[in-house]
């Protein structure tokens, strides 16, 4: 830990910056300063400092009870992240998530993860599984990941010499076009997933989650509609 009143390198502070905002990012709601400090490590004096520049930015913001929220500096930097795919993907994914009842996104390689990037919540529906933008797990876990690593073979997978092996259900989802996984990121959760194909971009995936159990699920169903959706954000990305 850096010593009270000690500048700290420039790539630290960055780096500390960095993770202030992915600890907002990844928590359920707006965050004490005590509450930045320890999920950072460092001493409260530290994590205000990092705050003020955070908050000259627009990037965080705090209400009247002192509590940090995200700004919407940040919405403006994520949208010219992929905005192509998202701006394709927006219209299919709301069409998807309120015929299936589900939360519905598109999922992005990046390695070793693979991480959100867009995410549209059923209307009207009150006990749907949320999946927020930004939010990542690792690539051999989940149906998205299965459907990105079905785009290849398993000799031209292994040719990128991928910290993630090749997953045998990979194969099987190239023959279907879509893949599935039950509680294979957090216990109590399935996916269905189908890969994007857009030639000289990293690899996506179309895909909802819903509970493990749900009644009145007919995977091969979920998955075709998946498909389908799939073709469409390809078609509109032209």
């Amino acid at each position: 830990m850096t010593v009270t009143g000690t500048p700290a390198p420039a790539s630290q502070t960055l780096s500390r910056g960095i993770r202030m905002l992915e600890i907002l990012a990844e928590a359920s709601g707006p965050m004490t300063i005590a509450e930045l400090s320890s999920g950072l490590g460092v001493h409260r004096s530290i994590a205000y400092r990092i705050l003020r520049t955070l908050e000259s930015h627009r990037l965080v913001t705090r209400d009247e009870s002192g509590r940090v929220h995200g700004a919407p500096g940040l919405a403006v930097l994520a949208s010219s992240v992929q905005r192509d795919l998202q701006s394709a993907a927006l219209p299919e994914l709301t069409l998807l998530a309120n015929e299936l009842k589900m939360c519905a996104f598109i999922a992005v390689w990046d390695q070793p993860d693979c991480t959100t990037l867009v995410t549209v919540e059923p209307r009207h529906v009150h006990a749907a599984v949320v999946q927020r933008p930004g939010s990542r797990h690792p690539f051999g876990h989940g149906a998205p990941g299965i459907a990105m690593q079905s785009t290849l073979t398993e000799d031209a997978w292994n040719a990128l010499n991928h910290e993630t092996g090749y997953r045998q259900i990979a194969t099987t989802a190239r023959a279907l076009g879509y893949a599935t996984s039950i509680d294979e990121v957090i216990p109590g959760l399935s996916s269905v997933a189908a890969p994007i194909m857009m030639p000289g971009q990293l690899p996506a995936a179309v895909a909802v989650v819903y509970s493990t159990g749900s009644e009145h699920i007919d995977v091969n169903d979920i998955g075709e509609r998946i498909k389908a959706a799939a073709r469409a954000i390809e078609a509109e990305l032209g």
